[in-house]
């Protein structure tokens, strides 16, 4: 995006609010804050670049969008990073995500009310409805006329074109009795004028969301929120990785330290939020020792659980081409014969080849000829897939390795094994994927085992004694640190968490720029009350 006009603070000066990370957490609350007139630095440990630079393929888009540094991963079911989970560059994640944008249910987040296990979110759903449905008008999503879980519920654009796969879905839905439809996506289905950044045209179907997208269509932050915050003063500094975090004897923020173009730089500061993400937030706290009395920084790492289900068609499904997950069922969010807490929704499946490759060797355990003949199907498969609950156990967690990267500091190391309830979940689901792709004519059925998104590993809560910040995103310790993505989110969901990310972003600022804690955490003990 275009940097070249924008405002430029000295390090000297002591800006109101610097920001770590420019994606979905990031990007509203700066944008928020700008607008209200504050002095706001954004640091961005990636690169700035414009659209017209992705580049469909599959092998070179993740050395420029994707977060390549190397995490350690561990546990029975290692969570993959490099081109998945996280993204660099101006934009954050936005730039390689899916953009399937479901809300979270009013379940999801009374999860231990409804359940007795894992925990409840301290915000009202009315409450993070209304700062959803903000975000949602800011940066343009499509859905469908009627959407029959929440038959009130209005988008302003509809839905893209289905492709092959996702006529499968509907087939198959329909077939065995499940309710299927249009799912909600972040992405423009006609020309949409962004304010202050200009033309975004409507989605072309190209297939490539993943590797970026290079029209503007897909909702991205560098073409939504970054814009607004460059234009009412805001700064971004690209490739500027922070590695210290200096507190005054009050043990307030006093300044970051961040290297860029080789050197250290320090910039002084009155407030700090992280929003780098649910591995770069625990990992930048543990290096630096703060906002930890909980001894939480790092734990309740989930994961949710993304396994899909694959089958071979006789005609040609392409699914290379369209929006990749333009299908959605909501009828398990809460199953009625569940012997487990929490659900799952499911989505349809478009992929790139090198994609499907990498899942059939990691989640189906295919090598060599066996990868070899799965792969000559590829031209006519398609598939559903997952977004599941996922519980904290206590090992499931984030520390620092004795390994350190090239900036000295050490390398997250993440352990991460299903429980039980995962088990479950997975195998009620497997069984309803399986019968849906079979009543749509799919022969050769392969599961696939995966797990997608980092979620919960600085959570929010009501307790200073087991969670890393308040409902607001105020650090129990420090008291000018906030923090806003989805590492504060106290439960998985079942929804894809980005959307969720810009509203707590949005909401964040609000709590920010009114600056009453006491407020926020009155407030917060009623809605879990």
């Amino acid at each position: 995006m275009r940097l070249d006009h924008q405002r430029h603070h000295s390090e000297d000066e002591v800006v109101d609010v610097v920001v770590v990370g420019t994606g979905a957490g990031g990007a509203p609350l700066l944008a928020t804050l700008a607008r209200r007139g504050l002095s706001v630095v954004a640091l961005e440990a990636g690169p700035n670049t414009d659209p017209e630079q992705y580049t469909p393929d599959e092998v070179e888009a993740p050395g420029d969008i994707n977060w390549m540094d190397e995490r350690i991963s561990g546990g029975s079911a290692p969570t993959a990073f490099g081109p998945n989970n996280s993204g660099t560059g101006v934009g954050g994640s936005t730039l390689h995500w899916g953009a399937f944008t479901p809300r979270p249910n009013q379940h999801d987040i009374r999860l231990r009310t409804d359940s007795g296990q894992g925990e409840d979110w301290p915000i009202d759903h009315a409450e993070l409805t209304r700062w959803i449905e903000q975000a949602e008008h800011d940066v343009g999503v499509a859905g469908p006329a009627h959407y029959p879980w929440d038959p009130e519920r209005r988008y302003r654009m509809g839905p893209p074109p289905r492709n092959a796969s996702s006529d499968m879905m509907i087939r198959g839905a329909a077939a065995v009795g499940i309710t299927a439809t249009d799912a909600p996506v972040g992405l423009t289905t006609e020309d949409r004028h962004q304010e202050h950044h200009g033309l975004r045209q409507a989605c072309v179907s190209c297939g490539s969301c993943h590797q970026g997208c290079r029209n503007g269509a897909k909702v991205s932050m560098d073409t939504t929120y970054l814009p607004a915050a460059v234009a009412f003063g805001a700064e971004i500094r690209a490739e500027a990785f922070v590695h210290g975090i200096e507190l005054d004897a009050r043990g307030r923020v006093e300044a970051v330290v961040y290297r860029q173009d080789g050197r250290d730089h320090r910039q002084r500061c009155r407030t700090l939020v992280l929003a780098a993400g649910g591995i770069e937030t625990p990992r930048l706290l543990l290096h630096t020792g703060i906002a930890n009395s909980s001894g939480q920084v790092g734990r309740n790492f989930t994961a949710h659980g993304a396994t899909q289900v694959w089958a071979t068609f006789d005609e040609s499904m392409r699914s290379y081409r369209g929006y990749p997950s333009s299908i959605i069922t909501e009828d398990f969010v809460r199953p009625t014969d569940a012997d487990f807490a929490g659900g799952y929704l499911i989505q349809s499946l478009g992929v790139q080849p090198l994609t499907l490759a990498t899942s059939l060797v990691r989640g189906g355990g295919l090598r060599g000829a066996a990868l070899v003949r799965a792969l000559q199907d590829y031209p006519r498969m398609a598939g559903v897939g997952i977004n599941a609950e996922c519980l904290p156990y206590d090992d499931n967690r984030l520390v620092l390795a004795d390994e350190v990267d090239a900036n000295g500091v050490p390398k997250a190391r993440v352990t991460f094994s299903p429980g039980s309830n995962e088990e479950a979940i997975t195998r009620h689901a497997v069984r309803t994927m399986t019968a849906i792709v079979e009543a749509a004519g799919g022969t050769d059925v392969r599961v696939l085992d995966r797990t997608a998104h980092t979620v919960g590993t600085a959570r929010m809560g009501t307790d200073a004694g087991n969670s890393v910040v308040d409902a607001a995103g105020r650090s129990w310790d420090v008291p000018n640190l906030w923090v806003v993505d989805n590492s504060v989110f106290p439960s998985s969901l079942i929804a894809n968490p980005a959307l969720t990310i810009m509203a707590l972003s949005l909401r964040t600022a609000d709590r920010l720029l009114r600056d009453d804690a006491s407020a926020d955490r009155e407030q917060a003990a009623t809605a879990v009350a």
